[in-house]
């Protein structure tokens, strides 16, 4: 699958965030995200078992990385829950978007280089980012942190015990940490 499917399924998480603005409860879109997780606890075994990695969706959204790993759907998903259930609407919308948005624009701009991005790169994830946060209401100091963080999340990828974290799970977090640190602790 060429890159820009991939990224416009990326993109169509965006649904998630956005039904909150919509009206849905935030304790209902919390509830989704943990089913969400639920089914994913039992895909993503099933898939790395070689029980279903042949079903399509696999083998036209996963990289050749993904095959003996967790695949980034499942951190995409695990990533916005823990998001949605460690912190208010406030920042959590703000940055579940920077990951459904944000992430997808700065893959396409690198062309699915998994090395180190391009410093305009970087820079058009921090404008994403910081976009996103602004047109919410986020205060300036918080979303400049936010933005920050979720490009360091986009363009760095620490390892843990020979595992490198996927940005799909940290970008969302590393946001809304670093907003919810610049409103309550700056």
């Amino acid at each position: 699958m060429s890159e820009l499917p991939r990224r416009l399924v990326h993109a169509s998480g965006s649904v998630v965030p956005l039904a909150y603005l919509w009206g849905v409860p935030w304790q209902w879109l919390q509830l989704f995200l943990v089913a969400a997780c639920a089914v994913v606890a039992v895909l993503e075994p099933l898939r790395l078992w070689g029980v279903i990695d042949h079903w399509r969706i696999f083998t036209e959204l996963t990289r050749e990385y993904e095959q003996d790993n967790p695949a980034g759907y499942a951190l995409y998903v695990v990533g916005l829950a823990s998001t949605a259930l460690v912190f208010d609407p406030f920042v959590a919308v703000p940055a579940m978007l920077m990951l459904t948005l944000g992430d997808p624009v700065s893959g396409y701009l690198s062309s699915g280089d998994l090395g180190t991005k391009a410093y305009w790169v970087m820079l058009a994830m921090f404008g994403v980012c910081l976009a996103v946060a602004s047109l919410l209401s986020v205060p300036v100091v918080p979303a400049v942190l936010g933005a920050a963080a979720a490009t360091a999340a986009d363009g760095l990828k620490p390892v843990v015990f020979t595992y490198v974290v996927d940005d799909n799970f940290s970008i969302p977090l590393s946001g809304a940490t670093a907003m919810w640190v610049g409103l309550h602790l700056l």
